[in-house]
């Protein structure tokens, strides 16, 4: 059911429909995380930025944890959908390849920061971030696997090693990348990275690429 919004937009007092309500929280939780990381967030910061009172922001998160996870489980899924859609979307390895790493070139690239929870969490002692964070790694390796054991004919402890390989180039180079204030246009960074992976993949292994 949708409610009325007041003239001054998504701003205080204004009504929204719970499933809005909710992105216009992640969002501005969002930016506040990103900027400050989880200890320096404040519960009031993040209502103020959402124009909302605190007790509307505790009936749809009951703790700053909570309202964390929450983002987190979104960014390690978006993550997820992204090295999965890669390797999905072709049955040209070389292009899987390349598709895998400007995943997350594309991922740390975003305005959202998001690689920010994923990456650089300044929560990582705490359990459910830990296995979260895992997690985005474990899945981008899990469909990285499926591919490489049933297109390379490898048994699946040497395909999940090659997977572990070429998910940490990806994340480690795209972060290099950022964090050297992206001297290299994006595109040839990612031919850059992904030419060095398909050498290593696909000079050791019978992997398909048509010409």
């Amino acid at each position: 059911m949708s409610e009325t919004v007041q003239q001054n937009g998504a701003g205080r007092g204004a009504r929204l429909p719970r499933t809005a309500r909710r992105a216009q929280l992640l969002a501005a939780a969002q930016d506040v995380f990103a900027a400050n990381g989880y200890h320096a967030a404040g519960m009031d910061e993040i209502a103020e930025r959402a124009g909302v009172s605190k007790p509307v922001l505790y009936q749809h998160f009951p703790g700053k944890l909570e309202l964390y996870m929450a983002l987190l489980d979104k960014h390690v899924d978006e993550l997820t959908r992204r090295v999965t859609e890669a390797m999905d979307s072709t049955s040209d390895n070389k292009v899987r390849v390349r598709n895998a790493v400007s995943a997350y070139f594309d991922f740390v690239d975003n305005e959202s920061q998001a690689f920010r929870l994923v990456f650089e969490s300044d929560l990582r002692g705490e359990p459910l971030v830990e296995d979260a964070v895992d997690r985005a790694t474990s899945s981008a390796v899990d469909a990285i696997t499926t591919t490489i054991t049933a297109d390379a004919g490898l048994d699946e402890p040497r395909a999940r090693l090659l997977a572990v390989g070429l998910v940490g180039v990806s994340q480690v180079a795209a972060m290099a990348w950022l964090s050297d204030n992206r001297k290299l246009p994006k595109e040839e960074a990612v031919n850059l990275i992904s030419s060095l992976a398909w050498r290593g993949i696909g000079g050791g292994f019978p992997l398909h690429s048509p010409e």
